[in-house]
């Protein structure tokens, strides 16, 4: 007699070791494919949260692998200083370096068996929440003109991705993988611009987001909304008027 997974406890990989891209891109598959013979080994095994900072790369779909410029497509990543590997879930090239956060979960079937868009929403939502809670007006859907478009990707509200999402399943489990950019967005830019060019794919770099970056941006809106104005200047009346007002309305 075999168990349902216990939903209830989870097993947390906090992997620290900075491994090899192409080593790196085997680990989750490897953590997949245990939890597919998981019910005859192990009855009620728990899922698992491996989470990791990966060195530089570009993960290229296997649409992308069929394309006429993949050859030098994974010369400009390599030129930029990331190693090209190919990663089992579709869509388009994703790149990702220390500056982001890996997450896969990983788990066997579960008894609601949950459709493969259900997951999608279930985690979407959650990481939007995440955001936030960190004073982000993050929303769940495709950005115009993104990087690797998806209809579950999380952005800032702003027109900035911020979280890539995939799965992957194999009879008996599945695999949830997450990327979420958290700082350096600029190298990531340049390398999916020369990356995108030999693809030949139509995208807007402006839309390559990080949360430091947009956590920033959105103090500062929040602030600059907050400054009492009068005609385009501070009010005399204003209480507590400080050294920024001055500078501020001499400037103008």
């Amino acid at each position: 007699m075999t168990g349902a997974p216990d939903h209830r406890t989870i097993r947390l990989l906090q992997d620290q070791e900075l491994r090899d891209p192409l080593l790196d891109i085997a680990v989750g598959p490897a953590l997949l494919h245990q939890a597919a013979r998981g019910p005859s080994m192990s009855p009620g095994a728990a899922p698992v949260l491996r989470i990791y900072r990966p060195r530089p790369t570009v993960a290229f779909s296997g649409r992308d692998c069929s394309a006429p410029g993949i050859g030098r497509a994974g010369a400009a990543a390599r030129a930029h200083g990331f190693t090209p590997v190919r990663r089992g879930a579709g869509g388009r090239a994703v790149a990702y370096h220390g500056g982001a956060l890996c997450i896969d979960h990983v788990s066997p079937d579960d008894a609601e068996k949950r459709s493969i868009a259900e997951r999608f929403v279930l985690f979407g939502a959650m990481y939007r929440q995440m955001l936030r809670s960190l004073g982000l007006e993050a929303a769940v859907g495709e950005v115009p003109g993104e990087y690797c478009p998806g209809e579950y990707s999380v952005n800032d509200g702003h027109g900035h991705q911020l979280i890539g999402t995939a799965q992957r399943l194999v009879p008996g489990a599945w695999l949830f993988g997450t990327v979420v950019v958290i700082r350096d967005r600029e190298p990531l830019r340049e390398v999916l611009e020369a990356v995108h060019a030999e693809l030949e794919l139509d995208w807007d770099p402006a839309t390559v987001g990080a949360i430091r970056r947009q956590l920033a941006r959105s103090t500062a809106r929040r602030r600059g909304s907050a400054r009492p104005r009068l005609g385009g200047r501070c009010s005399p009346r204003t209480p507590g008027r400080g050294s920024w007002c001055r500078s501020h309305c001499r400037s103008r």
